[in-house]
């Protein structure tokens, strides 16, 4: 822990400083964590837009803003960082927090490449610091049931997995910086990580190649793929299919498949009820989300790293999220299986 924290006589109930960086809808999620708990403080937010930072630091609790993470760093009472920003600054603001010595919390990925994700491990590593990947979806109620179930060999070794997670927000005249390859690395980058990690994480094994294919269903002028169809094969023939889309409607109803096969039996985890449809006299309706809320979780493994515990999602998990999703672009473009060693080596 850092000097700024805090601590009874027993050294039990240490704060943990808080910054983070980055204003935007998902810092939120992240803000509204760490406000449920008693052993965490924000201590600041950093933005690049002065009155983004400055709105959302006096939103929550009149804390110190910045638009410059060098200035954030040397504020007093700073343990680790949150990273919400897009993906194309994680690596650098990364590498940044690294040198200052504070742990970090990187949202997903890591970075929008094997090559800069593996600096990044490399850096937490010289420095004796925490690196976490947000892979949020480890911590739903439906990720850890399904590991669970794995881990207790209710099914043997599995073999096949496929896994579908379908909803929409993408519309044609939509330019978030998430519709920029650029920034974003694209769709297999941003949200098909999400599938890509938690398939890997399931089954245990080493994946080898990724095989996909995407397509624009909301519009063919959108820069990236908004449906993605992705194969992924381990080094103990296990193979995992994942179809993710952001292009589906309506976009207020998500769905979310899971099959399992394994040599011992079978796992079927059909939707959960999230957005579940509603039909009373007024006609069919939607249920709000329901379910553990993964960012909390995510915080509490998070908080128990910095302190010094193994981290639940580890750097070099973020990495080979990473290596998977770059492995996937490539594999859209050339239109073949695309190998793990040739995006890492």
């Amino acid at each position: 822990m850092e000097s700024g924290s805090t601590s009874d006589a027993d050294g039990a109930d240490q704060r943990v400083g808080v910054l983070v960086v980055g204003a935007g809808g998902i810092a939120e999620q992240h803000l509204a964590a760490l406000h449920k708990r008693g052993d965490g403080e924000l201590v600041g937010i950093v933005d690049a837009v002065a009155e983004r930072a400055q709105t959302a630091a006096r939103a929550h609790g009149g804390v110190r803003w910045s638009t410059t993470l060098s200035d954030a760093l040397s504020w007093p009472g700073v343990d680790g960082v949150i990273i919400c920003t897009p993906n194309h600054t994680h690596s650098d603001l990364a590498l940044e927090i690294a040198a200052a010595g504070k742990h970090v919390l990187v949202e997903k990925p890591l970075a929008t490449n094997a090559t800069d994700a593996r600096k990044v491990v490399d850096a937490y590593e010289e420095a004796g610091v925490t690196l976490t990947a947000a892979h949020t979806h480890r911590f739903y109620d439906y990720g850890r049931a399904v590991k669970r179930a794995i881990d207790a060999g209710a099914i043997g070794r599995p073999s096949l997995v496929r896994l579908s997670i379908l909803g929409g927000w993408i519309w044609p005249d939509w330019r978030g910086w998430m519709l920029d390859p650029a920034r974003s690395g694209g769709h297999a980058l941003h949200n098909g990580v999400h599938l890509l990690d938690l398939v890997t994480w399931w089954i245990g094994q080493r994946p080898v190649s990724v095989f996909a294919r995407g397509q624009r269903p909301t519009s063919p002028e959108l820069d990236i793929f908004d449906h993605l169809e992705m194969v992924v094969r381990y080094d103990d023939g296990a193979v995992a299919v994942c179809e993710m889309s952001r292009g589906h409607r309506p976009a207020a109803f998500g769905q979310r498949d899971v099959v399992v096969q394994g040599n011992g039996g079978l796992l079927t985890l059909p939707w959960d009820a999230e957005a579940s449809v509603v039909v009373d006299e007024r006609g069919p309706g939607l249920l709000a989300t329901a379910g553990t809320d993964g960012f909390a979780a995510q915080l509490d493994a998070w908080f128990s790293a910095v302190r010094g515990e193994k981290p639940a999602v580890s750097g070099l998990d973020g990495l080979l999220a990473v290596a998977m999703g770059e492995a996937a672009e490539r594999s859209i473009s050339l239109g073949a299986p695309v190998s793990l060693e040739e995006v890492t080596r």
